[in-house]
């Protein structure tokens, strides 16, 4: 699985921060967005909460190559968040993009997304959204 982010991560298609929706810190998903995640169900408000917690323990780890895995023993749904580059500056915060799985049943989807690290030191979580090859 890090394998396979990995290879997303650095691959071709490339997520740019200026033009990008997901890094833009004003702007927040709704759960609605994640209805259309392709081949498979949509994550529910508990698995998304799960990927958030992932997310926010990875980020505040800090390690370059880490993966943080989750599950949603309730419905099933799993995966894992990577952070993706390196820490950027939005609006006088550290922030920070991310590639999460997810998995249900036979289906597999990709989700992304971006956090900024608040006064207290938490990461935010500020979008989680469906992954468009770029």
């Amino acid at each position: 699985m890090t394998l396979i982010l990995v290879g997303v991560g650095s691959g071709g298609c490339s997520l740019s921060r200026t033009e990008s929706a997901f890094a833009k810190m004003g702007e927040r998903d709704s759960t609605g967005a994640l209805g259309l995640v392709a081949g498979g169900p949509a994550p529910t408000e508990g698995d998304l909460a799960f990927a958030r917690n992932a997310a926010s323990d990875v980020l505040t780890k800090g390690d370059k190559d880490s993966s943080q895995p989750w599950e949603n023993p309730e419905t099933g749904a799993r995966g894992s968040v990577t952070p993706l580059a390196e820490a950027y500056s939005s609006e006088g915060r550290t922030c920070r993009d991310f590639l999460a799985s997810y998995v249900n049943g036979r289906s597999e989807n990709w989700l992304q997304g971006a956090a900024c690290q608040s006064s207290q030191g938490r990461w935010e979580i500020h979008s989680l959204k469906p992954w468009r090859r770029g």
